[in-house]
Protein backbone atom coordinates (compact mmCIF):
# COMPACT_ATOMS: atom_id res chain seq x y z
CA UNK A 1 0.00 0.00 0.00
CA UNK A 2 1.61 3.13 -0.74
CA UNK A 3 0.97 5.70 1.78
CA UNK A 4 0.48 9.48 0.57
CA UNK A 5 0.35 13.01 1.53
CA UNK A 6 -1.46 15.68 -0.94
CA UNK A 7 -0.11 19.16 -0.09
CA UNK A 8 -2.59 21.89 -1.19
CA UNK A 9 -6.36 21.14 -1.28
CA UNK A 10 -7.84 23.26 -2.74
CA UNK A 11 -10.02 22.81 -6.27
CA UNK A 12 -7.57 20.15 -7.78
CA UNK A 13 -6.08 19.11 -4.57
CA UNK A 14 -9.31 17.95 -3.42
CA UNK A 15 -9.90 16.16 -6.68
CA UNK A 16 -6.44 14.18 -5.93
CA UNK A 17 -7.23 13.79 -2.29
CA UNK A 18 -10.25 11.83 -3.73
CA UNK A 19 -8.29 9.28 -5.93
CA UNK A 20 -6.06 8.70 -3.45
CA UNK A 21 -8.50 8.10 -0.92
CA UNK A 22 -10.09 5.33 -3.34
CA UNK A 23 -7.38 3.85 -4.92
CA UNK A 24 -6.66 -0.27 -4.23
CA UNK A 25 -3.17 0.30 -4.02
CA UNK A 26 -2.91 3.58 -2.15
CA UNK A 27 -3.68 5.11 1.31
CA UNK A 28 -4.29 8.56 2.27
CA UNK A 29 -2.45 9.71 5.11
CA UNK A 30 -2.14 13.07 5.68
CA UNK A 31 -2.88 16.77 3.92
CA UNK A 32 -0.68 20.32 4.28
CA UNK A 33 -2.41 23.26 2.96
CA UNK A 34 -0.95 26.77 4.11
CA UNK A 35 -4.28 27.52 4.97
CA UNK A 36 -5.60 25.81 8.14
CA UNK A 37 -9.45 25.92 7.51
CA UNK A 38 -8.55 24.28 4.18
CA UNK A 39 -6.60 21.54 5.68
CA UNK A 40 -8.64 20.72 8.30
CA UNK A 41 -11.95 20.84 6.30
CA UNK A 42 -10.34 17.62 4.22
CA UNK A 43 -8.60 15.76 6.68
CA UNK A 44 -12.36 15.41 8.48
CA UNK A 45 -13.72 14.69 5.26
CA UNK A 46 -11.11 11.82 5.15
CA UNK A 47 -10.32 10.77 8.07
CA UNK A 48 -6.35 11.59 7.80
CA UNK A 49 -4.07 14.58 9.75
CA UNK A 50 -3.34 17.70 8.76
CA UNK A 51 -0.61 20.03 8.47
CA UNK A 52 0.60 23.50 7.68
CA UNK A 53 3.88 22.95 7.33
CA UNK A 54 5.04 20.20 5.07
CA UNK A 55 8.12 19.25 6.89
CA UNK A 56 6.66 18.81 9.98
CA UNK A 57 4.46 16.14 7.76
CA UNK A 58 7.29 14.48 6.77
CA UNK A 59 9.03 14.53 10.27
CA UNK A 60 5.27 12.83 11.91
CA UNK A 61 4.30 10.98 9.35
CA UNK A 62 5.39 7.38 7.43
CA UNK A 63 4.61 8.74 3.64
CA UNK A 64 5.89 6.80 0.53
CA UNK A 65 4.65 9.52 -1.83
CA UNK A 66 3.78 13.05 -2.32
CA UNK A 67 1.07 14.79 -4.34
CA UNK A 68 2.54 18.67 -4.95
CA UNK A 69 -1.27 19.93 -5.91
CA UNK A 70 -0.50 24.10 -4.97
CA UNK A 71 -0.75 26.57 -7.71
CA UNK A 72 0.59 30.18 -6.81
CA UNK A 73 1.36 32.85 -9.98
CA UNK A 74 0.41 31.35 -13.15
CA UNK A 75 -0.37 28.21 -11.26
CA UNK A 76 3.20 27.15 -10.85
CA UNK A 77 4.93 29.33 -8.35
CA UNK A 78 4.20 27.39 -5.27
CA UNK A 79 5.26 23.70 -6.71
CA UNK A 80 9.19 24.54 -6.16
CA UNK A 81 9.58 24.48 -2.08
CA UNK A 82 7.19 21.62 -1.03
CA UNK A 83 8.21 19.40 -4.08
CA UNK A 84 11.89 20.30 -3.51
CA UNK A 85 11.28 18.95 0.13
CA UNK A 86 9.72 15.75 -0.19
CA UNK A 87 12.41 15.12 -3.01
CA UNK A 88 15.02 15.96 0.22
CA UNK A 89 12.80 13.24 2.24
CA UNK A 90 13.04 10.52 -0.37
CA UNK A 91 9.82 10.32 -1.50
CA UNK A 92 8.65 9.91 -5.18
CA UNK A 93 6.39 13.31 -5.99
CA UNK A 94 3.90 13.90 -8.23
CA UNK A 95 3.57 17.47 -8.87
CA UNK A 96 0.49 19.41 -10.61
CA UNK A 97 1.11 21.66 -14.20
CA UNK A 98 3.19 23.61 -15.14
CA UNK A 99 6.02 21.99 -13.22
CA UNK A 100 6.99 25.66 -12.76
CA UNK A 101 6.00 28.96 -13.80
CA UNK A 102 10.06 29.60 -13.45
CA UNK A 103 12.40 27.81 -15.58
CA UNK A 104 15.40 27.72 -13.51
CA UNK A 105 13.40 25.88 -10.97
CA UNK A 106 11.90 23.10 -12.75
CA UNK A 107 15.24 22.63 -13.82
CA UNK A 108 16.44 22.46 -10.49
CA UNK A 109 13.35 19.91 -9.64
CA UNK A 110 14.30 17.62 -11.97
CA UNK A 111 18.37 17.59 -11.21
CA UNK A 112 17.60 16.93 -7.62
CA UNK A 113 15.26 14.28 -8.20
CA UNK A 114 18.00 12.51 -10.72
CA UNK A 115 20.64 13.41 -7.54
CA UNK A 116 18.07 11.73 -5.00
CA UNK A 117 17.61 8.84 -7.02
CA UNK A 118 13.44 9.51 -6.57
CA UNK A 119 10.80 9.50 -9.14
CA UNK A 120 9.21 12.85 -10.19
CA UNK A 121 6.27 12.79 -12.17
CA UNK A 122 3.71 15.76 -13.70
CA UNK A 123 0.13 15.44 -13.93
CA UNK A 124 0.11 15.83 -17.60
CA UNK A 125 -3.20 13.87 -17.83
CA UNK A 126 -4.13 14.83 -21.51
CA UNK A 127 -1.76 11.79 -22.91
CA UNK A 128 -3.76 9.27 -20.84
CA UNK A 129 -6.72 8.71 -22.68
CA UNK A 130 -7.64 5.74 -24.53
CA UNK A 131 -7.92 7.93 -27.30
CA UNK A 132 -3.82 9.60 -26.47
CA UNK A 133 -2.55 6.26 -26.07
CA UNK A 134 -4.06 3.89 -29.46
CA UNK A 135 -2.57 6.96 -31.19
CA UNK A 136 0.52 6.89 -29.75
CA UNK A 137 0.37 2.36 -30.45
CA UNK A 138 -0.07 3.44 -34.26
CA UNK A 139 2.81 5.83 -34.37
CA UNK A 140 4.98 3.27 -32.45
CA UNK A 141 3.41 0.62 -35.11
CA UNK A 142 4.69 2.54 -38.21
CA UNK A 143 1.33 2.70 -39.15
CA UNK A 144 1.87 6.86 -39.88
CA UNK A 145 4.68 6.23 -41.94
CA UNK A 146 7.77 8.77 -41.15
CA UNK A 147 6.03 11.73 -39.05
CA UNK A 148 5.57 15.02 -41.13
CA UNK A 149 3.59 17.16 -39.29
CA UNK A 150 1.26 17.92 -35.77
CA UNK A 151 -1.08 20.50 -35.53
CA UNK A 152 -2.97 21.21 -32.26
CA UNK A 153 -5.07 23.35 -31.09
CA UNK A 154 -5.92 23.81 -27.35
CA UNK A 155 -8.42 26.65 -26.92
CA UNK A 156 -11.31 27.25 -23.24
CA UNK A 157 -12.66 30.65 -21.62
CA UNK A 158 -10.45 31.71 -18.76
CA UNK A 159 -10.70 35.58 -18.73
CA UNK A 160 -7.83 35.61 -15.91
CA UNK A 161 -5.28 38.52 -16.67
CA UNK A 162 -2.86 37.86 -13.74
CA UNK A 163 0.36 37.88 -15.37
CA UNK A 164 1.08 38.52 -18.67
CA UNK A 165 2.55 34.97 -20.00
CA UNK A 166 -0.75 33.48 -17.91
CA UNK A 167 -2.17 31.73 -21.50
CA UNK A 168 1.27 30.02 -22.05
CA UNK A 169 2.45 28.52 -18.91
CA UNK A 170 -0.74 27.83 -17.48
CA UNK A 171 -2.07 26.23 -20.09
CA UNK A 172 0.31 25.04 -22.74
CA UNK A 173 2.07 22.33 -20.97
CA UNK A 174 -0.96 19.71 -21.75
CA UNK A 175 -0.86 20.72 -25.94
CA UNK A 176 2.85 20.59 -25.87
CA UNK A 177 3.31 17.83 -23.85
CA UNK A 178 0.95 16.09 -26.37
CA UNK A 179 2.87 16.74 -29.30
CA UNK A 180 5.93 15.83 -27.92
CA UNK A 181 4.22 12.22 -26.97
CA UNK A 182 3.65 11.77 -30.61
CA UNK A 183 6.36 13.49 -32.52
CA UNK A 184 9.35 13.87 -29.88
CA UNK A 185 11.40 16.33 -28.84
CA UNK A 186 11.16 20.34 -30.37
CA UNK A 187 14.60 22.14 -31.66
CA UNK A 188 13.08 25.26 -32.80
CA UNK A 189 10.12 27.66 -32.00
CA UNK A 190 8.49 30.81 -33.46
CA UNK A 191 5.70 32.77 -31.95
CA UNK A 192 3.59 35.35 -32.70
CA UNK A 193 0.75 35.89 -30.07
CA UNK A 194 -2.35 38.59 -29.52
CA UNK A 195 -4.67 39.91 -27.32
CA UNK A 196 -8.23 39.83 -26.96
CA UNK A 197 -9.98 42.77 -26.81
CA UNK A 198 -9.63 44.53 -23.14
CA UNK A 199 -7.07 41.77 -22.07
CA UNK A 200 -3.19 42.61 -20.81
CA UNK A 201 -2.47 38.94 -21.13
CA UNK A 202 -1.37 37.53 -24.23
CA UNK A 203 -4.24 35.48 -24.70
CA UNK A 204 -4.08 33.78 -28.29
CA UNK A 205 -0.75 32.34 -29.89
CA UNK A 206 0.31 31.12 -32.65
CA UNK A 207 3.67 28.83 -32.26
CA UNK A 208 5.32 27.08 -35.35
CA UNK A 209 7.64 24.01 -34.13
CA UNK A 210 10.55 22.12 -35.78
CA UNK A 211 10.93 18.57 -34.06
CA UNK A 212 14.08 17.21 -33.88
CA UNK A 213 13.15 14.23 -36.48
CA UNK A 214 12.74 17.10 -39.09
CA UNK A 215 8.34 16.67 -38.96
CA UNK A 216 7.17 20.15 -38.28
CA UNK A 217 4.50 21.59 -36.20
CA UNK A 218 2.15 23.81 -35.16
CA UNK A 219 -0.01 25.36 -31.56
CA UNK A 220 -3.04 27.45 -32.03
CA UNK A 221 -4.25 28.10 -28.17
CA UNK A 222 -6.44 30.82 -26.47
CA UNK A 223 -7.98 31.52 -23.73
CA UNK A 224 -10.66 33.78 -25.48
CA UNK A 225 -13.15 30.63 -26.79
CA UNK A 226 -16.30 29.82 -25.70
CA UNK A 227 -16.61 26.55 -22.89
CA UNK A 228 -19.54 25.46 -25.12
CA UNK A 229 -17.08 23.99 -28.14
CA UNK A 230 -14.87 21.49 -28.30
CA UNK A 231 -11.65 22.54 -26.33
CA UNK A 232 -8.61 20.41 -27.97
CA UNK A 233 -7.98 19.19 -31.56
CA UNK A 234 -4.69 16.89 -32.22
CA UNK A 235 -4.08 15.71 -35.90
CA UNK A 236 -0.84 14.13 -36.29
CA UNK A 237 0.69 12.98 -40.32
CA UNK A 238 3.35 10.94 -42.04
CA UNK A 239 3.98 9.88 -45.55
CA UNK A 240 1.87 6.49 -44.35
CA UNK A 241 -1.34 8.01 -42.93
CA UNK A 242 -3.19 10.23 -40.43
CA UNK A 243 -5.08 10.51 -37.18
CA UNK A 244 -7.38 13.15 -35.59
CA UNK A 245 -8.46 13.00 -31.69
CA UNK A 246 -11.57 14.89 -31.19
CA UNK A 247 -11.48 16.88 -28.08
CA UNK A 248 -8.96 15.21 -25.85
CA UNK A 249 -11.24 12.12 -25.38
CA UNK A 250 -14.04 12.13 -27.25
CA UNK A 251 -12.66 9.81 -30.60
CA UNK A 252 -9.80 9.04 -32.46
CA UNK A 253 -9.73 8.53 -36.23
CA UNK A 254 -7.12 7.07 -38.34
CA UNK A 255 -6.77 7.85 -42.05
CA UNK A 256 -4.64 5.22 -43.88
CA UNK A 257 -3.45 6.80 -46.70
CA UNK A 258 -3.40 3.62 -49.44
CA UNK A 259 -6.87 2.33 -48.25
CA UNK A 260 -10.71 3.67 -48.14
CA UNK A 261 -11.37 1.99 -44.54
CA UNK A 262 -11.01 4.31 -41.57
CA UNK A 263 -10.46 3.09 -37.94
CA UNK A 264 -12.33 4.59 -35.39
CA UNK A 265 -12.17 4.65 -31.80
CA UNK A 266 -15.12 6.70 -29.62
CA UNK A 267 -15.47 7.67 -26.26
CA UNK A 268 -18.38 4.72 -24.95
CA UNK A 269 -21.72 5.84 -23.33
CA UNK A 270 -21.59 3.05 -20.87
CA UNK A 271 -18.44 2.53 -19.17
CA UNK A 272 -16.05 5.30 -20.73
CA UNK A 273 -14.68 8.66 -19.78
CA UNK A 274 -17.63 10.50 -18.26
CA UNK A 275 -16.19 14.21 -18.15
CA UNK A 276 -12.61 15.68 -17.99
CA UNK A 277 -11.83 15.22 -14.35
CA UNK A 278 -11.75 10.97 -14.97
CA UNK A 279 -8.53 11.88 -17.15
CA UNK A 280 -6.76 12.80 -13.78
CA UNK A 281 -7.90 9.02 -12.65
CA UNK A 282 -6.03 7.63 -16.08
CA UNK A 283 -2.92 9.69 -15.42
CA UNK A 284 -2.97 8.14 -11.11
CA UNK A 285 -3.99 4.86 -12.28
CA UNK A 286 -0.89 4.98 -14.42
CA UNK A 287 1.24 6.39 -12.02
CA UNK A 288 0.56 4.35 -9.03
CA UNK A 289 1.23 1.22 -11.26
CA UNK A 290 4.07 1.91 -12.02
CA UNK A 291 5.38 3.43 -8.36
CA UNK A 292 3.84 -0.55 -7.18
CA UNK A 293 6.00 -1.77 -10.00
CA UNK A 294 8.80 -0.60 -9.02
CA UNK A 295 9.54 1.71 -12.30
CA UNK A 296 12.88 3.52 -12.98
CA UNK A 297 12.67 7.21 -12.32
CA UNK A 298 14.06 7.55 -15.50
CA UNK A 299 11.27 5.15 -17.27
CA UNK A 300 8.48 7.09 -15.93
CA UNK A 301 6.02 8.67 -17.80
CA UNK A 302 4.68 12.10 -17.80
CA UNK A 303 7.78 12.79 -15.87
CA UNK A 304 9.44 15.67 -14.40
CA UNK A 305 12.22 15.64 -17.47
CA UNK A 306 9.08 15.84 -19.34
CA UNK A 307 7.46 18.45 -18.04
CA UNK A 308 10.60 20.49 -18.02
CA UNK A 309 10.85 19.46 -21.66
CA UNK A 310 7.37 21.23 -22.34
CA UNK A 311 8.57 24.55 -19.99
CA UNK A 312 11.55 24.57 -21.97
CA UNK A 313 9.55 24.97 -25.39
CA UNK A 314 7.41 27.54 -23.75
CA UNK A 315 10.20 29.57 -22.50
CA UNK A 316 11.20 29.94 -26.05
CA UNK A 317 7.69 30.47 -27.35
CA UNK A 318 7.58 33.46 -24.84
CA UNK A 319 11.66 34.73 -25.71
CA UNK A 320 10.18 34.15 -29.77
CA UNK A 321 7.33 36.97 -29.24
CA UNK A 322 9.48 39.32 -27.24
CA UNK A 323 11.89 39.28 -29.99
CA UNK A 324 9.31 39.98 -32.83
CA UNK A 325 8.69 36.27 -33.64
CA UNK A 326 12.10 35.44 -34.55
CA UNK A 327 13.26 31.82 -34.53
CA UNK A 328 14.49 30.28 -31.24
CA UNK A 329 16.50 27.33 -30.49
CA UNK A 330 15.03 24.92 -27.93
CA UNK A 331 17.22 23.68 -25.18
CA UNK A 332 18.30 19.84 -25.33
CA UNK A 333 16.25 17.70 -23.40
CA UNK A 334 17.74 16.48 -19.82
Amino acid sequence: MIRTAVVGVNNIGKIHCNLYSQHPDTTLVAVCDLVEERALEAAQKYGVNYYTNLQRLLEHEEIDFVVVATAGVENGSHHFEPAMQAIAAGKDVLVEKPISNRIEEAREMVRFAREKKVRLACNLNHRFTPAAEKAKELVDRGKLGSLLFVNMRLTIHNRSDATEWFHMRALHPHSIDVMRYFAGDVRRVQAFMTKAPGRTSWSTVSVNMEFANGAVGHLTGSYDMSMRHPIEFCEVAGNEGRFVIDNVYESLTYYPHNSDELLVVRNPIFGGLQGFNDTFRLRVNRLIAQLKEGTPPEKIEASGAEALAAQEIIEAAIRSHQNGGSVVEVPAAV
